[in-house]
């Protein structure tokens, strides 16, 4: 018996020392203290130690287990990742009158507004993990362009802390190129442990907004969670809301389906353009996550003119193939005669000038 406890207690020390040390490790973050810990606990849906979506939101059916999930995983899908290398074209970050975008894969794209350059949840590295070692290997062909590449930044965008939003080793080699961070209230407790100061960061809870050189950013509820550790929902999942001084721009991040979209379409829209997820979803997680045609009818509750699918074609995160996400949408757009635009990785939107919608990803 005295064995079998030193052994527990061994057992006990270590992982307790791994956990510790785990927990202070840069890439994970910092969780908000103080002033901002006090911010967070004043919002209206801050309760019993965490932050609430605004609809009842699990994180799976009651009917799903984890075992099943983890069978799911396991059976994979010879599917989910593309069989060879995904075609590109060379990013041109010229600046023009009006707005570009340019799309690199998943959630990260560069918007370029009257000469301001936008960077949204960029993520470059090699694999959505905290460890280069650990998870998905980011598709084939999507490696075209580095953080090095990118001109001066004026804003960097992070909607929230999730790592395929929000890469440590990513911000680390923007931050000296970028002016100014604007990111979910929370989610600046991790910006400051890397090195970057309060001062160059903005902190947004829902229905709040800033100015920068004339652009306008409102932070919007989404339907989603937050977390890089142990503690979820310690800091806010956002949509935000981009006026410029010709357009209304919807950049969604991630969020599962509710009403938001419409009364957001109601109070703000119509929008120029929605970039809203369109991937990663699952019958298992159907709460956080759209389905294709869920995406296509947030749009339109958005009244949005132009829908651009995002949050797929670099990792795999979910259990479907790798296109059907955009093969859905645009299936469901045309139904509801809804504009669709879907770029090659590296090619540019520029508003009311150029939608491409080569059909690129069934080739």
């Amino acid at each position: 018996m005295k064995k079998f406890m030193y052994v527990f207690l061994v057992l006990v020390i270590l992982i307790g020392g791994f956990a510790f040390w785990v927990t202070g490790l840069p890439v994970f973050g910092s969780l908000s203290e103080g002033a901002r810990l006090n911010r967070i606990k004043a919002l209206p849906n801050y309760k019993d130690g965490a932050l609430e979506n605004l609809s009842p939101t699990t994180m799976k059916p009651d009917d799903v287990s984890y075992v099943d999930m983890l069978v799911a995983m396991i059976k994979g899908n010879e599917n989910s990742s593309p069989k060879k290398a995904l075609p590109h074209v060379k990013p041109d970050f010229s600046n023009i009158e009006g707005v570009k975008l340019t799309w690199f894969g998943h959630s990260s794209y560069l918007l370029q507004v009257d000469g301001l350059n936008i960077l949204v949840d960029p993520v470059f590295s090699a694999r959505t993990s905290p460890f280069s070692f650990l998870g998905n290997k980011n598709y084939e062909g999507t490696d075209f362009v580095k953080p090095e590449d990118f001109p001066a930044l004026d804003v960097v965008l992070i909607t929230h802390d999730h790592y395929d939003h929000m890469d440590h080793q990513t911000i680390l080699r923007l931050k000296d190129k970028t002016k100014h961070f604007v990111t979910s209230l929370g989610a600046g407790a991790h910006l400051e442990r890397w090195g970057i100061s309060a001062g160059r960061i903005t902190e947004l809870a829902w229905g709040e907004a800033v100015e920068v050189n004339g652009l306008k950013f409102l932070a919007r509820s989404a339907r989603h969670f937050t977390g890089r550790l142990f503690k979820r929902n310690q800091s806010l999942w956002s949509a935000f809301i981009l006026q410029t001084p010709n357009h209304k721009l919807y950049l969604g991040g991630d969020s599962g389906y509710d009403t938001h979209f419409k009364k957001d379409g109601e109070k703000y829209g119509p929008f120029d353009l929605a970039i809203l997820e369109c991937g990663q979803y699952n019958p298992y997680w159907p709460l956080i996550h759209m389905f294709p045609e869920q995406t296509v009818q947030a749009a339109i509750d958005l009244k949005a003119k132009v829908l651009l699918p995002v949050h797929w074609g670099k990792f795999t995160l979910a259990l479907h193939d790798w296109n059907e996400p955009v093969i859905r949408a645009v299936k469901k757009a045309e139904e509801m005669n809804l504009k669709i635009t879907t770029p090659m990785l590296g090619e540019a939107i520029v508003l009311d000038q150029n939608y491409p919608l080569k059909r690129w990803y069934l080739d």
